[in-house]
C-alpha cells in the first residue's frame, strides 16, 4: 500500500466581485501530492494548476497567502482532466494522507460539482497528519501549523510553504518521522456517510470508541435512535448502568456517564452535524474515565442546568 499525501489550494468568493455557489463554496485551483510506499520513502511527486471556471476574480485573502493570480491560473487545465490525471497516478492501493481534515472533503464536494464518479460510496479512511502530530508529540487535542511542525522536528525548510505541492512535501517529511503506531490513528471523512443502519460505521481505537451514523432528518429524529442514544460498554457489550443522563450545554454536544462494573465509568459524547444534504448525522465518542473525571462531568450537567434555569427566569 502507498501513502497519497496531498495538498489543496482553493479560491473562494470574493466580495462584492461574485457571489457564492452554494454547491461548490471552495473551487480548486492547485493540487500537489507525494506518493510515499510501504517504507514511507518518496518515490513520486504530483504537481498541477486549475484553470478556475466557477470564480473570475482571485479572493485578496487568498492571493496574499499562496501567490497566484487569475493570470497564472489561466495556465492551468480543467478541473476534470487535472483530477482524472490524478486518480490515475494515485494507482489503486492507497491511503490519502492529509494536514487537517478539510481537503478530502472539499476534493469530493469538487468531483460531486463536476458530475465526476464519487471517490466512494461510503465514509473514507485517512491519515489526517496534523492530528497524528499531536498524538505523537503534544496532548492529542491541540493543532498546529504545518511550518510550526516542521520546526519542531528539525526539519529543513527548503521550499517556500503554502502551496498546494510545498505543503504536501512538508507533510509527507513529517509523515515519515512518526513511529507506525501512531498511524493507527486514522481518520473517518463523512462526506459520504453511511446509507442505512448496516452500514454505520463502529471503529475501537487504542483507548476510545467511534461511531458514525446515517443521515437523520433532524436532530430530533437522531436523539430518537437507540443506537445513537446507546451506552452499552463497548468492551464487554453489556448494558451500563445509567450514572448521568444525556444532557448538553450548547445543544450541539450531548454527553452521557454510564457505569460497567467490569470496566468501570464510561463517558459518552455525541455530536450533532449537518450533513450536505440538509439533513444531520452523529458522531458518538465513548471513553473510560476517572473517578475525577466523572465529576467534572456531572459539573459541567449542574452547570448547565443553572444556566437553562436562569435562562427561562
Amino acid at each position: 500500500m502507498n501513502y497519497i499525501v496531498v495538498d489543496l489550494e482553493w479560491n473562494q468568493s470574493n466580495t462584492g466581485e461574485e457571489p457564492e455557489v452554494k454547491e461548490i463554496p471552495f473551487e480548486i485551483i492547485d493540487i500537489g501530492a507525494i506518493k510515499l510506499n510501504e517504507s514511507r520513502a518518496m518515490i513520486d511527486e504530483f504537481n498541477q494548476l486549475v484553470k478556475p471556471s466557477v470564480y473570475q476574480h482571485m479572493h485578496k485573502i487568498t492571493s496574499n497567502l499562496i501567490h497566484l493570480h487569475m493570470k497564472d491560473l489561466q495556465k492551468g487545465r480543467p478541473f476534470t482532466e487535472v483530477m482524472s490525471e490524478f486518480l490515475s497516478w494515485c494507482g489503486q492501493d492507497y491511503i490519502f494522507c492529509t494536514w487537517g481534515p478539510l481537503d478530502l472533503f472539499e476534493l469530493q464536494r469538487n468531483m460531486k460539482y463536476y458530475q465526476m464518479p464519487a471517490l466512494s460510496d461510503g465514509p473514507i479512511h485517512f491519515l489526517d497528519v496534523q492530528k497524528l502530530f499531536s498524538i505523537a508529540y503534544e496532548d492529542r487535542k491541540s493543532r498546529r501549523s504545518l511550518e510550526y511542525a516542521i520546526d519542531y522536528l528539525g526539519i529543513d525548510k527548503d521550499i517556500p510553504f503554502h502551496r498546494a505541492f510545498s505543503d504536501a512535501y512538508y507533510t509527507a517529511k513529517i509523515l515519515a518521522h512518526l513511529e507506525s503506531e501512531i498511524l493507527e490513528n486514522y481518520s473517518i471523512d463523512t462526506y459520504v456517510l453511511p446509507s442505512n443502519r448496516q452500514e454505520e460505521v463502529h471503529v475501537m481505537f487504542h483507548d476510545y470508541m467511534k461511531y458514525i451514523s446515517r443521515e437523520f432528518p433532524d436532530k430530533q429524529k437522531a436523539l430518537e435512535d437507540k443506537e445513537v442514544i446507546s451506552t452499552k460498554c463497548y468492551i464487554c457489550h453489556k448494558n451500563n448502568r445509567r450514572k448521568v443522563k444525556w444532557f448538553s450545554p450548547n445543544g450541539k454536544h450531548y454527553y452521557s456517564i454510564s457505569c460497567c462494573p467490569v470496566h468501570g465509568y464510561m463517558k459518552s459524547k455525541i455530536r450533532i452535524r449537518k450533513s450536505e444534504n440538509n439533513g444531520v448525522y452523529v458522531v458518538k465518542t465513548s471513553k473510560f474515565i476517572s473517578e475525577e473525571d466523572c465529576q467534572k462531568i456531572i459539573q459541567k450537567r449542574d452547570m448547565a442546568k443553572e444556566h437553562h434555569k436562569s435562562k427561562n427566569n
